[in-house]
């Protein structure tokens, strides 16, 4: 039987609450989330030399009554799960940068070359990508994208982080590719930045290549990400992050990578694994298609934790 009570925690970061929600939903618990914040002087040291993880964090966080299974994702999750292994069940979610015998369970991609008998190893990073939702988003935004031309291009836009560069340079490029292909092969587009997105290249991005026909999300009203994902027939997804890239390629669309400067050795191994497997395309300012599958091991994931943990 599973869990009646379950807890999410992780930092206040869209990307490691979806994963570990991802966990949580696809092994059908309800979990409670709570946001993990290191309180005064701790905020500035590094989880893993925290002697004391629970004390680093604020009460709030923390407060009974307690679960009988936590999924945390990201290393201050990692300190805390660590402490909290005692009294509960803890997965975590991404390396840990600890041993993984401190868990009962350590989800990790296979970019993070970590392996033993309580590691289950994915191809991509864990998501909220279901086809249930992906029905849904097409049924509320198919209404929204049908004056655009189809075959529909879905883009997905990231930012500059500390490996990867998206400035105005680098927009600017990728807008005058971007636009390459809307001449050449007569496709719809549309595109989402996100909050990482540089100002600059979210207004250079919108003024090369709406006049030409493409939808630009202006960032207010409801997120079309979902949207996006269920209606594309091909999708453009920047380099800069596993979390795009691993829920592009769980849809049934062929995916293409548009390189940024930069280097990391970990998304290196991620990409060079899914261009590998036949699943994603360098991005080359043409539009692509090629028969594809979906990749997701979130729920093959789920359903090994509720084995192996007796739900």
């Amino acid at each position: 039987m599973l869990p009646s009570h379950s807890w999410v925690l992780t930092e206040d970061y869209a990307g490691l609450r979806t994963q570990a929600l991802g966990l949580a939903e696809a092994a059908g618990l309800s979990p409670e989330t709570r946001v993990l914040r290191a309180r005064g002087l701790w905020r500035r040291v590094p989880a893993a030399f925290w002697p004391r993880p629970l004390a680093a964090i604020g009460a709030g966080a923390l407060a009974p009554p307690w679960p009988e299974l936590v999924i945390g994702c990201g290393g201050k999750s990692a300190a805390v799960l660590a402490a909290l292994a005692k009294r509960m069940r803890v997965v975590i979610v991404q390396h840990p940068r600890m041993a993984p015998r401190r868990f009962d369970l350590v989800v990790a991609a296979r970019h993070d070359e970590l392996t033993g008998p309580n590691v289950l190893v994915t191809r991509t990073a864990l998501h909220r990508v279901t086809p249930a939702r992906l029905a849904e988003a097409a049924a509320q935004w198919a209404p929204r994208f049908a004056h655009l031309p189809r075959p529909l291009v879905a883009v997905l836009v990231g930012g500059s982080n500390g490996r990867f560069r998206l400035d105005a340079a680098v927009g600017e490029k990728l807008a005058l590719q971007l636009a390459e292909m809307l001449r050449r092969d007569r496709v719809g587009l549309a595109l989402t930045p996100s909050r990482r997105t540089d100002p600059a290249v979210r207004a250079m991005l919108h003024d090369q290549l709406e006049p030409l026909g493409a939808w630009v999300w202006d960032m207010a009203g409801e997120n079309p990400y979902f949207g996006l994902l269920a209606l594309a027939d091909a999708i453009v997804v920047t380099g800069d992050s596993v979390s795009m890239l691993s829920e592009a390629v769980a849809t049934a669309a062929p995916v293409l990578l548009a390189a940024l400067p930069g280097r990391s050795r970990r998304i290196g191994l991620f990409t060079r694994g899914l261009i590998d497997d036949g699943r994603v395309r360098p991005f080359a300012g043409r539009f692509e298609l090629w028969p594809v599958e979906p990749v997701d091991d979130t729920g093959v994931v789920a359903a090994e934790m509720c084995r192996r943990f007796g739900y």
